[in-house]
This record gives C-alpha cells, sequence and structure tokens, in this order.
C-alpha cells in the first residue's frame, strides 16, 4: 500500500516507483526486498484501502456532494506528446462526497463520463458512516432521483440543492409542500442570493476547493490502465489527502 500511495502523490510509473522505493529502502539501511512493477501492477488490482472512519463525536454530518473529470493516460497521450499524433481521449467521472465540518472525503465512485451524476448519490450515501444531518449539492442534482435516494436513507437530512431556472412547484405544494417547494418559494420571493445565504448553500464551495486541491496534489488523471486498477489508484489518493488533513488544516477566518 505504501509504495502504490507513494506513486499516486508523485505521478510515477511503476518502473519509477520501484526505484523509489529501493532508494528509500536503501538510505534507511534495511534489508528488504523491493517489490518489482509487475508485482505492484496486480497488487494495484487486488488491494482493499481502509475505509474513512465515522465521526468520533457522533454528530451527524453535513455532506456535500460533487463531481469531476479525470483524464485517462497512457499511450494514446504519449504519442500526441510525442508525435503529435491524434487520439481520441478518454475520461472518467470522479464523484466525492465530503464532510463539511473536517474536509475528510468520505464517499467516492469512479464511473464512465456518460454516467449522470445523479445516479451516484445512492452509493455515495451507502460509504457513510453515521447520520447524515444535510446533503447539499449543485443544480445537476436537482432531481427526484436524488431526494428519493437522500429520503431513503436519511429521512430527516435537509436536501440543499438549487432548483433549476425552469422548476415548477409539486402538486402539494399549497398543502404538503416539499423541502424544494419551500426553496421555490423562499427563492420566489426574496431571490436566489438570499436563499444561498439562508439555506446554508454556500458552504458547497469547499466542494469544489477539496476537488483543486486533489487535482493539485494528486494530478488531474489516471495512470493505471484497468477499472480496478483506476478505482484503487483513486482510493489511495483520497486515503493520503484525509491523512494529510491529520497533520495540519489552516483556519480560514473572514476579515472583511
Amino acid at each position: 500500500m505504501t509504495a502504490l500511495t507513494l506513486r499516486a502523490l508523485f505521478r510515477l510509473a511503476l518502473r519509477q516507483t520501484e526505484g523509489l522505493i529501493g532508494s528509500i529502502i536503501h538510505l534507511l539501511g534495511l534489508d528488504l526486498a523491493v517489490p518489482d512493477h509487475s508485482t505492484l501492477s496486480r497488487r494495484a488490482a487486488t488491494l482493499e484501502v481502509p475505509s474513512s472512519r465515522p465521526r468520533r463525536n457522533g454528530m451527524p454530518l453535513h455532506l456535500l456532494v460533487d463531481s469531476t473529470g479525470l483524464k485517462l493516460c497512457g499511450a494514446g497521450e504519449w504519442l500526441v506528446e510525442k508525435h503529435g499524433a491524434k487520439t481520441r481521449r478518454c475520461w472518467r467521472t470522479l464523484h466525492i462526497g465530503m464532510d463539511a465540518d473536517t474536509g475528510r472525503i468520505v464517499a467516492t465512485a469512479l464511473t464512465r463520463k456518460e454516467v449522470d451524476d445523479a445516479s451516484q448519490v445512492g452509493p455515495l450515501l451507502d460509504q457513510v458512516a453515521g447520520e447524515v444531518a444535510s446533503f447539499t449539492a449543485d443544480g445537476a442534482y436537482d432531481q427526484e432521483s436524488v431526494s428519493t435516494a437522500v429520503a431513503e436513507r436519511h429521512s430527516e437530512a435537509a436536501i440543499i440543492v438549487p432548483p433549476r431556472s425552469t422548476a415548477v412547484p409539486s402538486d402539494t405544494a399549497d398543502t404538503a409542500p416539499t423541502q424544494r417547494d419551500r426553496h421555490l418559494q423562499f427563492i420566489a420571493k426574496h431571490g436566489e442570493a438570499a436563499w444561498q445565504k439562508a439555506s446554508g448553500y454556500t458552504i458547497r464551495a469547499r466542494a469544489d476547493a477539496t476537488i483543486g486541491r486533489f487535482k493539485q496534489v494528486i494530478g488531474g488523471g489516471l495512470r493505471s490502465h484497468t477499472d480496478q486498477r483506476r478505482a484503487t489508484e483513486m482510493d489511495l489518493a483520497v486515503h493520503a489527502l484525509n491523512r494529510m488533513l491529520y497533520l495540519g488544516r489552516p483556519n480560514s477566518v473572514r476579515v472583511a
């Protein structure tokens, strides 16, 4: 796991990872065998990465959900760089669910780019250990399937998703309004900016910041060549980012 984690952090090929581990073991003066690149590749297909632990204080978390594209790096990309050859670029979509208070990524999913973001809400919620106080995401998640997935797993959770510009109230908006109906009513009366502040939607910016941190530290591509190894690569990257938060996290204070 250590070797594959270093590979993800330093964006190395498998042979480079083999050399790095050999150098570290040599510098430490240890008499240990160095796993070769083939062993690392096989290990990546079966490695189980430790999942995120529930909050120690037992408090429900505020879940922020977002997604981003990750480019697949391989021979096709090398041809473009070396010879200017044209090839169709392939992508995968990384879906994340993060704890708004701690910044930890608590749920992930890696899918093909054609997969709808909203369809991954259920799988993400299934990975969350503990109760969810609120679910916050952007307008792409304004779908009935999302509300259903959240309600089935966390019936008391607030669903903070901005309605689409074409959204209309439900038939029961006057007698038994849904959360979405109440959002629409508030926006119609006070405006969207006021709704974002009142509902707490503004904290969704933390999900954007987390994705930016992922791409800054890990990069915007996947180096593995099979779906199982790519999933392991992503899990190791997320595990490393979460570990970094334990080492230190800045406290941001608004001054103006």
